[in-house]
């Protein structure tokens, strides 16, 4: 499969030279051991999935370690936690050395609890998520973002209906006893049809017929394993009494629409999910750019108990909010930035850059007037939009400094 270039990458090389470890996290097949495999080339590659290999870990995590060149990318880290206390020691004992460790995983929470306490200030934590449009033009609202989905776009639906079940028999399972994986299965749909609303577990328990509780642990094992996004309504309220759901999204948007039967240009243009679908496509876009840049996800929604609604509010550098609304629609119209002319009205404290973002167009040439202070945009000038447009091209990273 052709290597598609990550905008993470000088955030990891720069990381390679700073930190003595570096952890990738990210959700299955998004891509970390490509990227890693292709920036630390010299070093020992180890899958910590092997039971064979986990058993020799914990046997004698001191000795494996010890047989590994440098630097050393042990992916799926969360499968042998024993390992990083031994890896902590080698740090200490090298305090100069930089780069040598490189983890990954793809269960957010486990592994960073393992980091939190074994290796506090001694590595840097980075994100992968699926491939950005940014990245890949191949990237789209059906096929989404996972490198393999996008590289043989015939197999989609095969590849997509295999990723979850190996999701829900590996990811799931390790994080959880959830003996009825069915029923978690048609919850995963159901989270699939609740795409871009406001959270409601109680909607969520009552088809399945789960408790609120059940549900709630069950959004933590999408949210942990790098499912699903909760994009927090935003706090600053400009007077208003605000809506305080979080709204719900899938990160990958082909993953959605595999989980919608969605299997078509001609079927996702004719979907009533099609709308809701693009703009989740927008929210993953906006929390990949911020991420591969090295930064926190920062992305809110606003609603107000008047009805007032815009899609997302992005603060930026300088104390500045992007206003974004997300239209599945190849025409641009005035009332469709109705909602963030009457938002800003009520931020004149605010140095706004408001837009309506819409899908792709081969004409388009530059922003356009939408209104009075709102223009339109595509995907692909978010980065510009974010401020995120220039991304470094990496230093080396191969060499680690010892």
């Amino acid at each position: 499969m052709r290597y598609i270039p990550r905008r993470v990458e000088s955030e990891l090389a720069r990381a390679a030279r700073e930190f003595a470890a570096i952890v990738l996290t990210g959700p299955r097949r998004s891509g970390k051991t490509t990227l890693l495999r292709r920036l630390f080339p010299r070093g020992d590659y180890v899958l910590l999935e092997d039971p064979e290999v986990v058993a020799r870990v914990r046997a004698d995590p001191r000795g494996f370690l010890d047989g590994l060149a440098r630097p050393a990318i042990l992916d799926e880290i969360q499968n042998a936690p024993e390992i990083l206390n031994s890896v902590r020691a080698r740090i200490d004992a090298e305090p100069k050395a930089r780069g040598r460790w490189i983890l990954t995983g793809s269960q957010e929470a486990s592994l960073m609890r393992g980091v939190t306490e074994s290796m506090a200030g001694r590595a840097a934590v980075l994100t992968l998520l699926p491939l950005a449009r940014a990245e890949s033009p191949k990237v789209s609202v059906l096929s989404g973002g996972y490198p393999e989905a996008i590289e043989n776009l015939r197999s989609r639906r095969l590849w997509f209906s295999s990723y979850v079940r190996t999701y829900l028999e590996r990811d799931v399972r390790a994080v959880s006893t959830i003996r009825d994986l069915a029923t978690f299965r048609r919850f995963l749909a159901l989270v699939a049809s609740r795409h871009g609303r406001l959270l409601n577990k109680t909607d969520l328990a009552g088809p399945l017929g789960v408790s609120v509780p059940t549900i709630g642990h069950w959004l933590s094992i999408l949210e942990v394993t790098g499912q699903i996004l909760l994009v927090a309504p935003y706090f600053e309220n400009f007077g208003k009494r605000l809506v305080k759901s979080p709204k719900l999204y899938l990160v990958d948007s082909g993953l959605a629409c595999h989980l919608l039967g969605i299997e078509t240009e001609a079927a996702l243009a004719h979907s009533p999910f099609a709308g809701t679908l693009f703009e989740g496509a927008v929210a993953s876009e906006i929390v990949k750019l911020q991420t591969s840049a090295g930064l926190r996800p920062s992305i809110y929604h606003f609603r107000d108990e008047q009805g007032l609604e815009v899609d997302f509010v992005v603060p930026l550098a300088e104390g500045r909010l992007a206003l974004l609304e997300a239209k599945w629609s190849a025409t641009v119209r005035p009332e469709m930035a109705a909602s963030i002319e009457r938002l800003a009205r009520a931020t004149r404290a605010h140095d706004l850059a408001s837009y309506v973002v819409h899908p792709s167009s081969a004409t388009r040439a530059e922003l356009t007037i939408v209104r009075p202070g709102v223009r339109s945009a595509t995907l692909e000038e978010l980065p510009s939009i974010l401020g995120l447009a220039r991304v470094p091209r990496p230093k080396s990273a191969r060499k680690p400094r010892s």
